[in-house]
């Protein structure tokens, strides 16, 4: 008899009736399903998504609405106009439709979850107390939710906002500053993963680990799980909202995981719009099956359709209509939708385009009048007006194909070898993700997955005008494989496989690391591997550390040393194409960098008011995250700010690499000049160190580089580093950049100059000349600052704290959750990020880890932030929380004897209602992986 997923003959039967399941829990409230069927199966799994997490699933559902605002507030609204404009929820819908008409058993599981969904929510909503707080009832689901749930989750994976940054860095800097500042943005990045073949393990069979980085929010963004039926029984990571196991799973033969390759997919357009009266013309559609849907009587006075210029000059109706938005406390907001041929309008609108034709035909040969009113309006702001931004538009793959991949997720429950998680993968659609896999016999498997469109090189790095020819998509690559080096293949967001698909990748620190420890030994088990997770090794502490060997009785020099960029090679060509043909960054020629056409030098620098009233301002990460997750990444401050200086918190969230050929990029030595009209730092004379300063030096010299959470000079560096990155922005030669331009505040993560010069630093400091600015001698006055004030007894757990995201804040505005302080930085394996300059609070680190072991299932192991359930208050809402800060895991049980048959009694939250979990519980200790 076959052993499938740790179940001795469960392919044969589970002596459960038709449409019947069972649910069971271990002894840390992780739900096991058992089904007859695998359409039962779908819908117990919403079922117990619903009892477990109701109120995640209403947030997410409101999420992909953008509706959040109705009952979170005006804090919500930012994600709300962008969820609009962006059309998710259009998207979703057509993307469930396609899926009905060409993948009708997919489309069925779907709706057999969302069943379950709405047989639990009412249940699920007594049970979580969020919903008597916003005086809300849980919603109805509809068959579309999930896939809405899967894009809204992922749609600012790819970082198109990244191009807004390069166009004002460009425009200020010059191309050079492209490569200064490329490093990983600000929340995409941090995933580790890495396979050991059997060559290389105790058992002769593979073993996977990793953590994904994300996030970190209350209830966490995975879901511990086992999915059983006669067809499969799989463990693993589920996204709550969606069926099935996605990202991280076990079969029992075969295993899989994945980190965000870091690709560039979507596209940013700089489109001219203008408005055409009734009647003055017919048009064409808008290239997506929409048209204009409605007259247009309204503030642009009377009747009329909007038209946008296409690359073939002509203009086509765009459609357009009027949405409202409900806001808690609040009056309701109209927001204007508008999609073109290229992509919905996600930035500026009509006010920012041409309103009128004076001839009324269809081509642009009115040339007085079919100019971009985006020109207009920075012509305006030459003459020191101010106008808004814009506009422009998003071509993104699911609007594109109808498709977002869910087709993948059945394939992937039923595979049993390497091959059919592969064939499963080529069905994978977005985020775009590096992959790997192993199973029973030996196969292993290192490649990309994803929808990666075949146009200009432009359109991955900058803005690009929808009315020119040439950036059209025109096809797609194909998904490059990587290779085994030694029996190993490591994936932490660097550049690896996926170097020909993207633009920014993560620093290789953290690959490099777990590379190198995995060589220390040669044989390796699952229970070796949370060592590996729990690395604090800061190698990017390097160019720093080198300044600061240099400082003497007098300033010197800039130290120079090569740094790694993380700028990707930028090629046309196809994917796999070999990696000695790939251009290196320094090939790339600066008039491919040049300022966009027709966007003037201020078009995009005009400041936005961050005043605390204004609903779009940051939140204090002291205290709890904002309602409505339009948190955004940490706002830029004036190097003077107080340390307590709000820090926005991104809206992606965050998701969340080796190669046949590594790309060894040259060492990289930008040398930006100094900006027209920017002096350079007046020369200092010699200035001894103070002892303090020189106390200091020492000891962070002899430091072992590790963000440990109980170390004094891991606090002290963090301070330098911090004081560092405030004076570089507060140097003239970036002052344009400090200036906050006027994009919606969804955006901002990615424009924060301060949250740049912070990723970026090792590249600022290591580049062989920096516009002028006198590194050394800012280091210094950094270092006699940080040694005025570090006593040597801080410790870097007492600042790095733990800042969960949490949907609803709590009832009392001036509560403070006690939460803990964290080992690990940005760099680290450890990967629980502060925001050098800004903050050193986290709200980014592992949401789960997982070692899948292929010898023996059950010797797998796995741990998320909090817990298993979303209820505030259960016994499994934050039971994890201990062993995830020491770095422990939980086994994964498959044996159904050690589990509970749950019921209506047993699943409800309130302790006293869970004594057969409070019993299990007692011998949680004994179960621990304890690393």
């Amino acid at each position: 008899m076959r052993e499938i997923g740790g179940a001795q003959g469960h392919a044969q039967g589970n002596g459960l009736s038709h449409g019947a399941y069972g649910t069971y829990r271990d002894a840390w409230g992780i739900p096991h399903l058992r089904a007859a069927d695998v359409r039962t199966l779908a819908r117990a799994q919403g079922r117990v998504t619903a009892l477990d997490r109701a109120w995640q699933l209403e947030v997410e559902r409101h999420r992909v609405q953008g509706t959040s605002a109705a009952f979170l507030g005006a804090g919500s609204l930012g994600w709300d106009r962008f969820a609009r404009r962006a059309r998710l929820e259009d998207t979703a819908r057509r993307c469930f439709a396609r899926l009905e008409r060409t993948d009708p058993e997919t489309a069925d599981w779907v709706g057999a979850y969302v069943e379950g969904v709405n047989d639990g929510l009412a249940e699920g909503g007594r049970r979580a107390p969020e919903f008597e707080r916003a005086g809300l009832v849980p919603g109805r689901w509809e068959v579309w939710h999930p896939l809405g749930v899967w894009l809204a989750t992922h749609i600012l994976f790819a970082g198109f906002p990244a191009k807004l940054w390069r166009e004002e860095a460009v425009r200020h800097l010059g191309a050079d500053a492209v490569g200064l500042f490329a490093t990983d943005g600000p929340a995409t990045s941090g995933s580790n993963g890495w396979l050991v073949d059997g060559t290389r393990t105790t058992t002769g069979r593979a073993v996977i680990a990793g953590d994904p980085h994300r996030f970190i929010e209350e209830p966490g963004v995975y879901q511990q799980i086992r999915l059983s039926c006669p067809e499969f029984d799989v463990v693993g990571l589920a996204v709550p909202g969606l069926p099935g196991i996605a990202h991280f799973g076990h079969t029992g033969d075969v295993a899989w995981a994945i980190t965000n390759a870091m690709a560039d997919y979507q596209d940013l357009y700089r489109e001219r719009l203008r408005l055409r009266r009734t009647g003055e013309g017919e048009g064409d559609g808008d290239g997506n099956g929409n048209g204009n849907g409605n007259g247009n009587g309204d503030k642009y006075g009377g009747e009329g359709v909007v038209e946008a210029l296409d690359p073939d000059g002509v203009w086509r109706v765009a459609h357009r209509h009027v949405e409202v938005i409900e806001v808690a406390g609040g009056e309701p907001v109209e927001v204007e939708v508008i999609e073109t041929a290229r992509g919905p309008v996600v930035i500026g609108g009509l006010d920012t385009g041409e309103h009128a034709d004076s001839d009324g035909d269809d081509r642009d040969d009115d040339h007085s009048h079919s100019r971009s009113h985006a020109n207009a309006n920075a012509n305006d702001r030459d003459r020191g007006d101010s106008g808004p931004v814009g506009p422009l538009s998003l071509r993104y793959p699911p609007r594109v194909t109808e498709d977002l991949g869910i087709g993948a997720l059945l394939p992937l429950l039923r595979a049993r070898e390497v091959a059919d998680v592969d064939r499963a993968f080529d069905q994978w659609a977005e985020p775009v993700n590096v992959v790997q896999a192993a199973d029973t016999r030996g196969g292993v498997l290192h490649r990309v997955a994803g929808r990666v469109p075949v146009r200009s090189r432009d359109n991955r790095t900058r803005v690009v005008a929808a009315w020119e020819p040439g950036h059209e998509w025109e096809g797609w690559h194909e998904t490059p494989y990587g290779a085994f080096e030694d029996g190993v293949a490591v994936m932490a967001n660097q550049r690896g496989p996926a170097t020909p698909l993207g633009v920014e990748f993560a620093p290789p620190h953290r690959a490099e690391r777990i590379r190198a420890m995995l060589n220390e030994k040669r044989v390796w088990s699952a229970q070796d591997m949370p060592a590996i997770h729990m690395d604090t090794h800061l190698a990017s502490a390097g160019p720093l550390l080198d300044h600061l060997a240099t400082l003497t009785e007098a300033p010197p020099a800039d130290p120079v040393g090569p740094a790694e960029p993380s700028f990707g090679a930028l090629v046309d060509h196809p994917a796999d194409l070999p990696a000695d043909d790939l251009a290196e960054p320094a090939d790339v020629p600066a008039d491919d960098l040049a300022e966009p056409a027709d966007v003037p030098a201020d078009d995009l620098a005009e400041p936005v008011d961050l005043s605390s009233d204004d609903p779009a301002s940051p939140v204090d990460l002291s205290a709890d995250a904002p309602a409505g997750r339009q948190a955004e990444a940490p706002a830029d401050r004036p190097a003077d700010d107080p340390v307590d200086c709000p820090v926005e918190v991104p809206v992606a969230r965050s998701a969340d690499d080796s190669t046949d050929h590594p790309v060894e990029a040259p060492a990289h030595r930008s040398t930006g000049a100094r900006p027209v009209g920017v002096p350079a730092r007046a020369p200092e004379g010699p200035a001894a160190l103070s002892p303090a300063a020189v106390e200091l030096r020492d000891r962070l010299l002899r430091w072992d580089r590790r963000m440990e959470a109980d170390s004094a000079d891991a606090a002290a560096y963090a301070a330098l580093r911090g004081a560092v990155v405030r004076r570089l922005a507060a140097e003239p030669a970036f002052a344009a950049l400090a200036v906050p331009p006027t994009y919606p505040e969804v955006f901002r993560p990615w424009l924060s100059l301060t949250v740049r010069i912070g990723f970026a630093l090792e590249h600022l400091l290591r580049a062989e000349e920096l516009y002028g600015i006198d590194r050394a001698a800012l280091v210094r006055e950094a270092l006699e600052e940080v040694a005025g004030i570090d006593s040597g007894t801080g410790r870097w757990g007492e600042s790095h704290r733990l800042v969960p995201w949490r949907a609803l804040p709590d009832d009392d505005p001036n509560a403070s959750r006690d939460e803990p302080g964290l080992a690990g930085d940005h760099d680290c394996v450890l990967c629980t990020s502060a925001v050098p300059g800004i903050t050193d609070l986290s709200a980014r680190g592992p949401a789960a880890r997982y070692v899948w072991d292929l010898a023996r299932r059950e010797d797998s192991l796995w741990v998320v932030p909090f817990g298993a359930s979303g209820v505030e208050g259960s016994a499994h809402h934050r039971d994890q929380l201990p062993l995830w800060l020491r770095g422990d895991l939980v086994p994964v049980v498959t044996d159904w004897n050690r589990l509970t048959k749950d019921d209506e009694s047993n699943c409800n939250s309130n302790s006293d209602q869970n004594s057969d979990h409070n019993n299990n519980h007692n011998s949680n200790e004994e179960q621990l992986h304890d690393r």
